[in-house]
């Protein structure tokens, strides 16, 4: 039987690879959404009733700005 100390580990290591950044449009997208400014965002969006425009500006940066993940 697995240690939970293992079973913490291969989630990390699942969790990480699963959520590894694209590109730079990934990398901004977290750190947006860690800052509180993507919330900040979808707030003001939702008032303005306009998209944000985020998803689209994700993409074109991480077709851009691809990083070479193996």
């Amino acid at each position: 039987m697995q240690s939970l100390y293992g079973a913490i580990a291969n989630y990390k290591l699942n969790y990480m690879e699963e959520n590894k950044s694209k590109g730079l449009g990934d990398t901004i997208a977290k750190i947006t959404e860690a800052t509180g400014i993507k919330k900040v965002v979808n707030i003001v969006s939702e008032a303005v009733d306009k998209d944000c425009g985020c998803e689209k500006r994700q993409s074109t940066l991480n077709r851009l700005f691809p990083y070479n993940n193996k």
